[in-house]
Protein backbone atom coordinates (compact mmCIF):
# COMPACT_ATOMS: atom_id res chain seq x y z
CA UNK A 1 0.00 0.00 0.00
CA UNK A 2 1.06 3.10 -0.84
CA UNK A 3 0.91 5.75 2.45
CA UNK A 4 3.14 8.80 0.52
CA UNK A 5 -0.24 11.16 0.13
CA UNK A 6 -1.39 10.98 3.24
CA UNK A 7 1.34 13.23 4.39
CA UNK A 8 0.65 15.73 2.23
CA UNK A 9 -3.32 15.64 3.27
CA UNK A 10 -2.31 15.86 6.92
CA UNK A 11 -0.92 18.65 6.12
CA UNK A 12 -3.58 20.14 4.37
CA UNK A 13 -5.88 19.58 6.80
CA UNK A 14 -3.45 21.04 9.64
CA UNK A 15 -2.97 23.91 7.17
CA UNK A 16 -7.08 24.36 7.04
CA UNK A 17 -7.12 24.07 10.86
CA UNK A 18 -4.86 26.53 11.70
CA UNK A 19 -6.51 29.19 9.48
CA UNK A 20 -9.52 28.81 10.76
CA UNK A 21 -8.91 28.79 14.73
CA UNK A 22 -7.17 31.91 13.42
CA UNK A 23 -10.06 33.33 12.29
CA UNK A 24 -12.08 32.31 14.95
CA UNK A 25 -9.53 34.12 17.09
CA UNK A 26 -9.40 37.29 15.28
CA UNK A 27 -13.49 37.08 15.25
CA UNK A 28 -13.25 36.67 18.94
CA UNK A 29 -10.85 39.70 19.73
CA UNK A 30 -12.28 42.61 17.83
CA UNK A 31 -16.08 41.38 19.19
CA UNK A 32 -14.61 41.47 22.48
CA UNK A 33 -12.67 44.96 22.54
CA UNK A 34 -15.45 46.48 24.26
CA UNK A 35 -16.00 43.56 26.42
CA UNK A 36 -12.61 43.67 27.47
CA UNK A 37 -12.84 47.44 28.75
CA UNK A 38 -15.83 46.24 30.81
CA UNK A 39 -13.40 43.62 32.02
CA UNK A 40 -10.40 45.87 32.57
CA UNK A 41 -12.93 48.29 34.37
CA UNK A 42 -14.53 45.83 36.26
CA UNK A 43 -10.81 44.34 37.35
CA UNK A 44 -9.83 47.88 38.50
CA UNK A 45 -13.26 48.63 40.44
CA UNK A 46 -12.44 45.32 42.30
CA UNK A 47 -8.92 45.90 42.81
CA UNK A 48 -10.00 49.65 44.41
CA UNK A 49 -12.88 48.35 46.60
CA UNK A 50 -10.30 45.55 48.18
CA UNK A 51 -7.67 48.27 48.73
CA UNK A 52 -9.93 50.26 50.26
CA UNK A 53 -10.82 47.14 52.55
CA UNK A 54 -7.90 46.93 53.28
CA UNK A 55 -7.13 50.82 54.33
CA UNK A 56 -10.29 50.52 56.61
CA UNK A 57 -8.61 47.58 58.46
CA UNK A 58 -5.68 49.20 58.86
CA UNK A 59 -7.51 51.82 60.58
CA UNK A 60 -9.27 49.77 62.50
CA UNK A 61 -6.01 48.69 64.18
CA UNK A 62 -4.96 52.14 65.02
CA UNK A 63 -7.91 52.04 67.54
CA UNK A 64 -7.64 51.36 71.26
CA UNK A 65 -9.76 48.67 72.08
CA UNK A 66 -11.62 47.61 75.64
CA UNK A 67 -10.81 44.31 76.45
CA UNK A 68 -14.39 43.61 77.96
CA UNK A 69 -16.50 40.93 76.28
CA UNK A 70 -15.93 37.58 75.89
CA UNK A 71 -14.00 35.64 73.15
CA UNK A 72 -17.51 34.13 71.11
CA UNK A 73 -18.94 37.77 71.11
CA UNK A 74 -15.41 39.04 69.71
CA UNK A 75 -15.81 36.28 66.51
CA UNK A 76 -19.03 37.46 66.07
CA UNK A 77 -18.26 41.30 65.97
CA UNK A 78 -15.39 40.68 64.01
CA UNK A 79 -16.99 38.72 61.17
CA UNK A 80 -19.56 41.33 60.58
CA UNK A 81 -17.06 43.95 60.94
CA UNK A 82 -15.06 42.32 57.82
CA UNK A 83 -18.55 42.09 56.13
CA UNK A 84 -19.43 45.57 56.99
CA UNK A 85 -15.50 46.75 55.30
CA UNK A 86 -16.33 45.00 52.28
CA UNK A 87 -19.60 46.46 51.90
CA UNK A 88 -18.37 49.85 52.56
CA UNK A 89 -15.77 49.61 50.19
CA UNK A 90 -17.83 48.23 47.26
CA UNK A 91 -20.07 50.96 47.70
CA UNK A 92 -17.45 53.76 47.70
CA UNK A 93 -16.03 52.14 44.78
CA UNK A 94 -19.20 52.30 43.05
CA UNK A 95 -20.29 55.96 44.14
CA UNK A 96 -16.28 56.79 42.39
CA UNK A 97 -15.53 58.65 45.58
CA UNK A 98 -11.66 58.20 45.21
CA UNK A 99 -11.20 57.52 41.71
CA UNK A 100 -8.76 54.98 41.80
CA UNK A 101 -10.40 52.61 39.76
CA UNK A 102 -10.75 55.41 36.83
CA UNK A 103 -7.33 56.22 37.46
CA UNK A 104 -5.83 52.49 36.94
CA UNK A 105 -7.99 52.39 33.91
CA UNK A 106 -6.75 55.15 32.30
CA UNK A 107 -3.38 54.30 32.54
CA UNK A 108 -3.68 50.39 32.00
CA UNK A 109 -5.41 51.72 28.17
CA UNK A 110 -2.87 54.15 28.11
CA UNK A 111 -0.19 51.19 28.29
CA UNK A 112 -2.81 48.66 25.91
CA UNK A 113 -2.74 50.73 22.94
CA UNK A 114 1.01 50.64 22.66
CA UNK A 115 1.55 47.37 22.64
CA UNK A 116 2.06 46.16 18.84
CA UNK A 117 -0.39 43.63 17.81
CA UNK A 118 0.98 40.68 15.75
CA UNK A 119 0.83 41.93 12.90
CA UNK A 120 2.88 45.02 13.74
CA UNK A 121 5.21 42.95 15.42
CA UNK A 122 5.12 40.67 12.42
CA UNK A 123 6.06 43.99 10.01
CA UNK A 124 8.76 45.07 12.31
CA UNK A 125 10.76 42.21 12.06
CA UNK A 126 10.69 41.98 8.39
CA UNK A 127 11.57 45.76 7.82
Amino acid sequence: MDYSGISAYSNILSSQYNTAKTDQLKSKLTNSAAQSDEELMAACKEFEAYFIEQVFKGMEKTVVKADNSSSSTNTMVDFYKDELYKKLAKQTTETSSIGLAQQMYDQMKRNLQTIPTVEEAGESKSV
